[in-house]
């Protein structure tokens, strides 16, 4: 009886309400006779659900259940009844009775999983919808939402096939295909990803969450393409939008409309302050130049997904930048190696407050770190720690500083190799004639897979050493690689490769210190040989990061570096094609 009022298709919404306003009069009329008909409830309380009542619903449905507990159907409309309210935790006793009352009821499995998910029991959630799976195979929305919690509890794989087998079912679901696009995301499989997104808005053209999606993706590759308008689409879709506002706001700051895409950043931390957009705000101030603010905003760097539990959870104080006499400060390194090399600098600042300094670092870069003035022990990450009064990660000296650019400290070198050293490794390179130039390349960063946009970022700022085939036609120049793990360079290159034997970063800067300049992406050797005051020139992908700043071919942090910078995403050519112009007259002997 509760199916005999489903609307057929042929009735305008209109005339379908009409007729549901009619049943349900005619309902109450009967239980004004017959109030305790559980059958006469239960249609009302239906009714009333789909004249969207779900108040009038969910006490008329008790009524019902009062009279007749062991009757499935009114426990399964009782609970949409409760989760239209707002009520899963109580809906879920309702879908629970459904399934010991009928094992076999594949929405009451739905629905559990569903009511179970937005209560945060995932592992609960799974298993009710491989149950409604397991009882109908065909149940689209099931797979669906199968697919989205397993993708979010990182069982890729297992997601992919949930959403491979509902497109079977229903291929021109453009949810579907944005969804199993998220999934290739993921994976690193971004050409995949693109082919869904485009598919999604193909099926359907005002999609904003594949718009926003494909914008990413495009993005992620370095594709010469408008993600900006992407963007703006979705947002006139859905003004409501923080993530497409934030990636607009990205996109502007690629462009190098700085103080627009702060605007947008602050818009967005207004409408969802979340860590990760608290981040990127902090992120486009940097990148804008706007240091104090920028390196305050970035304490959310600590509450955001890739920095979760980096924390170090030390009961002394967060060194704020005193003067405290006699006191030890542990400064402590807390990202990667070019960071370490980078804000290194600040630790003979704070011994000249008086401080006694402790420095921290990953073990490639203790022996090295031991020419740093004014720091008095090193210390490996690891070992265990002296006693020490206040502490401070690297990336907040320059807060503690009050840095701001025009006051960057920048007396080069603050960083040196060991002479003897230097020594040793000038007699491994191969003797060149005095007008030679001896040119350092790296060409790869890390890989950092623990993490995939870390790991997208590393594929836009690395360059396919096949690319710099160029540089090697430039006269009077011998090329050593600084390369130490990444794609080998062509072996036509007749590269000096001596990286084997670099044990450290230390044995890396005795080998740079025998170079008249080091050509590399942005990794950890361009901040090292720049630390170390030699020549720099480095090769920055467009979207480059908040440290170099933007519209310049200088950086106030290193005044021996000169920045190369796409100028569209994924443009390595002209990079190239410009530092060889460069180089010619840099190794012409009349030029030196």
């Amino acid at each position: 009886m509760l199916n005999t009022l489903q609307s057929p298709e042929k009735f305008s919404p209109e005339t379908q309400r009409e007729r549901l306003e009619q049943a349900r009069a005619e309902c109450a009329t009967k239980l004004q006779s017959a109030p305790d008909d559980a059958q006469c409830l239960a249609l009302l309380g239906l009714i009333e659900l789909q004249l969207g009542l779900p108040v009038e619903a969910e006490k008329t449905l008790a009524q019902a259940l009062a009279l007749r507990s062991d009757d499935a159907s009114i426990h399964y409309h009782h609970g949409i009844a409760l989760l239209m309210l707002g009520k899963p935790l109580e809906a879920i006793r309702d879908f629970r009775a459904v399934i010991a009352l009928d094992p076999h009821h594949a929405e009451a499995f739905y629905v559990l999983g569903n009511a179970l998910r937005d209560t945060g029991q995932s592992a609960e959630a799974l298993q009710a919808f491989r149950q409604a799976i397991a009882v109908n195979p065909d149940h689209v929305d099931t797979l669906n939402n199968l697919g989205n919690l397993l993708k979010a509890s990182g069982q890729i794989k297992e997601a992919i096939a949930c959403f491979l087998s509902a497109l079977l079912i229903r291929p021109n679901d453009a949810v579907l295909h944005n969804n199993l696009g998220s999934c290739f995301v993921v994976i690193g499989l971004l050409n995949k990803a693109e082919d869904e997104f485009r598919r999604a808005i193909d099926l359907h053209p005002d999609y904003p969450e594949a718009l926003n999606n494909l914008g990413n993706v495009i993005y992620m590759q370095g594709n010469d393409e408008d993600t900006e308008a992407l963007y703006r689409r979705a947002l006139a879709l859905r003004r409501d939008y923080p993530e497409a506002l934030s990636n607009l706001s990205n996109a502007l700051k690629d462009k190098g409309e700085m103080e627009e895409a702060v605007r947008l950043c602050r818009q967005v931390d207004a409408q969802r302050n979340t860590p990760e957009h608290r981040h990127n705000l902090a992120l486009t101030l940097l990148a804008a130049g706007h240091l104090p603010e920028g390196f305050a905003a970035n304490e959310s760097r600590w509450e955001s997904y890739q920095m979760e539990g980096a924390r170090r959870p030390f009961s002394q104080p967060l060194w704020q930048g005193e003067a405290d006499k006699g006191k030890t400060l542990l400064i402590h390194a807390e990202q990667g190696f070019g960071d370490t090399l980078q804000f290194c600098r600040y630790a003979p600042l704070a011994a000249a407050r008086g401080l006694r300094v402790i420095l921290e670092v990953q073990q490639p870069l203790a022996r090295l770190m031991r020419s740093l003035k004014g720091v008095d022990m090193i210390v490996t990450r690891g070992d265990p720690l002296p006693d020490f009064d206040t502490h401070c990660p690297t990336l907040n000296l320059p807060l503690a500083f009050g840095t701001e650019l025009r006051d960057i400290p920048a007396t080069l070198p603050y960083l040196a190799a060991e002479k003897p050293n230097i020594a040793l490794w000038r007699d491994r390179l191969p003797r060149t004639a005095v007008s030679t130039l001896r040119i350092g390349l790296a060409w790869e960063g890390s890989p950092r897979l623990h993490s995939f946009d870390l790991a997208a970022t590393n594929r836009r700022r690395s360059i396919n050493p096949e690319l710099l085939a160029p540089l090697m036609n430039v006269p009077n120049a011998q090329f050593i690689s600084l390369q130490k793990n990444g794609p080998p360079a062509p072996q036509r290159f007749g590269l000096i490769d001596l990286m084997e034997h670099c044990n450290d970063f230390s044995d890396t800067a005795a080998l740079m210190m025998n170079l008249d300049l080091l050509i590399s992406v942005d990794t950890a050797p361009a901040h090292l040989a720049a630390a170390l005051g030699k020549p720099v020139w480095l090769l920055n992908r467009y979207d480059n990061c908040w440290r170099w700043l933007h519209n310049r071919e200088d950086t106030p942090w290193y005044p021996n570096m000169r920045l190369f910078r796409q100028p569209k995403p994924g443009d390595w050519g002209t990079v190239v094609a410009n530092v060889k112009t460069e180089l010619e007259k840099f190794s012409h002997p009349t030029f030196r």
